[in-house]
């Protein structure tokens, strides 16, 4: 495991982890970003160096990069160390799935809130941080919520009054008060692909409020596990469901559930026979 924070000097032996006593400390002077952005990854290839370019490339932002890496064998993990110096955080491990790394960056975030990426996104323009600081620094409530786009063009925008249907808010682009994962939870590891689904649902359902904003914060690739079209999705999409609602409430999303599913298996479907 690798595990080092910005300021730290560089450890010449076979061990490259300082003790959490020792990183505490080190700590306890640096007064705390407004925002984390937690990065995940596994054997990435160069898309990562674009993702934490639009990070770095903030303006008038208060904020630190937090970087998860599973362990890469793909030269990610070699490429990160070399510049360790402009992360607040850096951690190469083994971990059981993306939840788990995104749990991984919560325990190393500093900030007030924390936004979650991946190696397939990047921060939509320089100026992002600088429109929503205004915004979380005066909310109560402890998600703040904004829009993200695939890179095919396609929207998502958050939708609390849709929670039942699916997921209402784009993890790319939301904002979530730090602390609050103390009272509400964290992402469930057992779930592979809608464990932002449930966090969202259980956040919302225990009064944490969601404040929406206009903002375009993030550009997403396609294709990730949630929008892979995949059953498996579309199953843990129900199973979270049915976690905070009552049966009779859910049945007829659940059917909305798989009628999604056919419909993009039947779309792919056509789109791979189709002539070039």
């Amino acid at each position: 495991m690798i595990m080092e924070r910005m300021g730290a000097a560089p450890d010449t032996h076979s061990s490259l982890v300082a003790s959490p006593a020792d990183r505490n400390a080190a700590l306890t002077f640096m007064p705390a970003p407004l925002i984390s952005v937690v990065l995940v990854c596994r054997n990435p290839g160069p898309r990562v160096r674009d993702a934490l370019a639009s990070i770095w490339a903030q303006q008038e932002a208060d904020l630190e990069a937090v970087v998860i890496d599973g362990a890469s064998t793909d030269g990610t993990r070699e490429w990160l160390e070399s510049r360790r110096n402009r992360l607040g955080t850096l951690v190469s491990e083994p971990d059981t799935g993306v939840y788990e790394a995104m749990n991984k960056g919560i325990t190393a975030a500093r900030g007030d809130w924390v936004l979650f990426l991946g190696a397939d996104d990047r921060l939509a323009t320089p100026d992002v941080f600088a429109q929503v600081a205004d915004p979380v620094r005066r909310t109560a409530a402890g998600i703040v919520a904004a829009t993200a786009r695939f890179n095919d063009g396609r929207l998502y925008a958050p939708q609390p009054g849709a929670a039942i249907r699916r997921n209402f808010l784009h993890h790319q682009a939301t904002f979530y008060r730090r602390l609050s994962f103390n009272q509400h939870g964290r992402f469930d590891p057992q779930l592979r692909i809608q464990a932002d689904y449930d966090l969202n649902l259980r956040w919302v359902r225990a009064g944490a409020g969601v404040t929406t904003l206009p903002h375009l914060v993030a550009h997403c690739g396609t294709g990730g596990l949630s929008d892979g079209g995949t059953w498996r999705n579309y199953r843990e999409e129900i199973t979270v469901r049915h976690r905070h609602f009552p049966p009779r409430q859910c049945w007829l999303w659940d059917l909305g559930s798989v009628a999604r599913y056919l419909r993009k298996k039947i779309r792919r479907s056509v789109a791979s026979h189709r002539p070039e």
